[in-house]
């Protein structure tokens, strides 16, 4: 594998639909989106294309390692499917790519 491709980057610089990797080394889906604060360089999380289809929002807290090719995770294997579902309602679309920034006046409300 070629250097540059190991080389951290910034959660900014992450490349649209990168691997992203449980924490033994598996594929578990595709970086779908980004979500986070560009204006105040704050990094919430990714949105997680899984396997099976379905989207999954991977908190900051859970990424060891962003490369330009891959994201690696803390998730073992054996969680991967108890990731929580992506909800964009609680997100804003700043355009470029599926970059989203908290929009804090928005609260979570009960639509039924």
């Amino acid at each position: 594998m070629d250097e540059q491709d190991e080389q951290q980057v910034a959660w900014i610089d992450m490349t649209y639909r990168s691997q992203v990797l449980d924490a033994e080394g598996n594929r578990m889906g595709t970086a779908e989106s980004l979500l986070g604060d560009e204006k105040e360089d704050i990094f919430h999380g990714i949105v997680v294309k899984l396997k099976d289809g379905r989207m999954a929002e991977l908190s900051a807290a859970q990424v060891s390692k962003i490369t330009l090719t891959k994201v690696v995770t803390s998730v073992p294997a054996a969680e991967v499917a108890g990731l929580p579902a992506y909800k964009e309602e609680r997100w804003f679309h700043l355009g470029w790519g599926g970059l989203f920034r908290r929009h804090p006046e928005w609260k979570e409300t009960d639509s039924t």
